[in-house]
């Protein structure tokens, strides 16, 4: 009886495996079933560096970097490159296309 439980448990498990996928653009793993519109927080856009259009900078610019450089997200402003998603939307896998 032990080893019946056993094998049921591994089929589940392998199904909660297959339910899991990578998100293109958070890079979490997340379960395929329980995907929402709230789920993935991300930004939309690049984060660059050049003019910023209100040339305010709340950092410190590298040795290489020329003065008038800006780096920021180019959908939210951001300057912070850690700075959590500005947009949420459904995960997205690489599998889907």
């Amino acid at each position: 009886m032990a080893e019946k439980a056993g094998k049921t448990a591994g089929v589940e498990a392998e199904g909660n495996r297959s339910r899991e996928k990578v998100c293109k653009r958070c890079k979490q793993i997340y379960d395929s079933a329980s995907n929402n519109s709230n789920s993935c927080r991300f930004h939309p856009s690049f984060f660059v560096c050049r003019r910023h259009d209100d040339q305010k900078r709340y950092y410190e610019l590298g040795p290489d970097d020329p003065p008038y450089a800006a780096k920021f997200y180019d959908c939210c402003g951001a300057e912070d490159p850690q700075a959590s998603g500005c947009t949420t939307n459904f995960h997205v896998s690489y599998d889907d296309e």
